[in-house]
């Protein structure tokens, strides 16, 4: 299945920077545009967890920020 998602970018001081719109938590950078689209195709999977198996585990997580 393809899902189509807005892309904003910019060029940063030295690499390309750009999150999807549809979910601006996901950003990322890359050397090129090509490299930011890839980064971002990835982000998404990764962010949206379509690649983590049945058998899994949970932990939590104490973050200071």
């Amino acid at each position: 299945m393809e899902t189509k998602m807005s892309m904003i970018y910019w060029k940063g001081d030295k690499f390309w920077v750009g999150k999807l719109l549809e979910h601006p938590e996901i950003m990322t950078q890359g050397e090129s545009l090509k490299e930011l689209e890839e980064n971002l195709k990835d982000a998404y999977v990764l962010m949206t967890m379509d690649d983590v198996p049945k058998q899994h585990e949970v932990k939590e997580l104490a973050l200071s920020v």
